[in-house]
């Protein structure tokens, strides 16, 4: 059990080192209503490996304590982080949807959604931008394209060599 517990821990700070680092690696397209988060290609994660709830969360806080958004990016941008990946994984577990190859693209829907709903509200609220629509869109389309392009290669990558199952 403490090989079990031991694997789990290190594998989720191994996905929280990856969020953290991808995305301070280019902090210009890493925060704001146009943003190209390379981390976020790791949201497809939580539906092969449980521990990457916990691995993109804590990554996600630790790439947001360095956020121009300040303390509101840390606790909002952090509690989207872990609505999508919590979501992503239910969907990943459901019975029905899990032998389907469309489940990866279903699972997709919370990180590019919750995402889409929730910055923009920490925009407005805290820095007062009024275009909570268009970043909305902006945000939809930018995290559809790292997802699609960056993160289902990466998920069908891992899934195809198996180390997940290891």
């Amino acid at each position: 059990m403490k090989k079990r517990a031991l694997k789990y821990i290190a594998r989720a700070a191994a996905i929280a080192a990856m969020y953290a680092v991808m995305t301070l690696a280019i902090p210009a397209i890493s925060y704001g209503p146009f943003q190209f988060r390379a981390a976020e290609s790791l949201t497809l994660l939580p539906i092969l490996f449980s521990e990457a709830v916990a691995g993109l969360t804590i990554g996600c806080l630790i790439a947001n304590v360095f956020s121009p958004y300040g303390w509101y990016d840390m606790v909002f941008g952090t509690a989207a982080t872990l609505i999508a990946a919590v979501l992503t994984r239910f969907i990943a577990t459901r019975k029905r949807l899990k032998d389907m190859e469309i489940m990866p693209v279903l699972a997709s829907f919370p990180p590019i959604f919750v995402n889409a709903l929730v910055l923009p509200l920490i925009w407005l609220w805290f820095a007062g931008d009024k275009g909570y629509f268009l970043n909305m869109w902006t945000i939809m389309a930018t995290q559809s394209a790292v997802i699609f392009i960056l993160g289902l290669p990466l998920y069908l990558g891992i899934k195809k060599t198996k180390i997940h199952l290891r």
